[in-house]
């Protein structure tokens, strides 16, 4: 039996975000959400704000920006899943990570606040998780020139969360 928010199919997004939907484990968004947000509290919970300075090589990402980066991505991604998932056919443009990364200026806030953040924005999207219905899950939309489904952006969140999580533990050697 098909949970609502079923793992979308090929057709609900292009092949690009394939990539983050793999990576979600299960057939269970809502879980799939909340345990990653539980895993990645875990994992953070621990670096200290000059740890949070961490750049795996010259020119990447900070710790603290990998962190910023996630959590605007959810909120876009979430963003376009209200508006689709309420039927509003209005085309999305894309957005670029690597401009609005510097502009954040994550590296500036503390941790406790870029973790307060993340955990709000991950209770939003629960919430918005929870007020659809089956009719708007499959909904779709246009978001940067490609058609997506709200389920598919829903299971994006989930696996983008995870693949920086991945490069967090595998490049900037954090545990836990």
């Amino acid at each position: 039996m098909k949970t609502l928010a079923a793992r979308p199919s090929a057709d609900e997004h292009i092949e690009y975000y394939a990539k983050y939907i793999r990576l979600v484990p299960g057939d269970d968004l809502k879980h799939a959400l909340e345990s990653g947000a539980a895993a990645t509290r875990k994992l953070l919970e621990p670096v200290t704000d000059s740890q949070g300075m961490h750049r795996y090589a010259t020119g990447k990402w900070s710790v603290k920006e990998v962190l910023g980066h996630v959590i605007d991505a959810e909120r876009v991604f979430s963003y376009r899943a209200l508006r689709f998932g309420r039927g509003d056919q209005t085309p999305l443009p894309g957005f670029d990570e690597n401009q609005y990364v510097p502009v954040a200026k994550s590296d500036l806030r503390p941790m406790d606040a870029l973790r307060g953040e993340l955990a709000a924005v991950r209770a939003s999207t629960l919430a918005l998780l929870d007020s659809f219905d089956e009719e708007a899950l499959v909904r779709r939309g246009d978001a940067n020139g490609d058609a997506i489904s709200v389920r598919a952006l829903l299971w994006i969140i989930a696996g983008h969360e995870l693949h920086h999580v991945g490069l967090l533990r595998e490049r900037y050697g954090l545990k836990g």
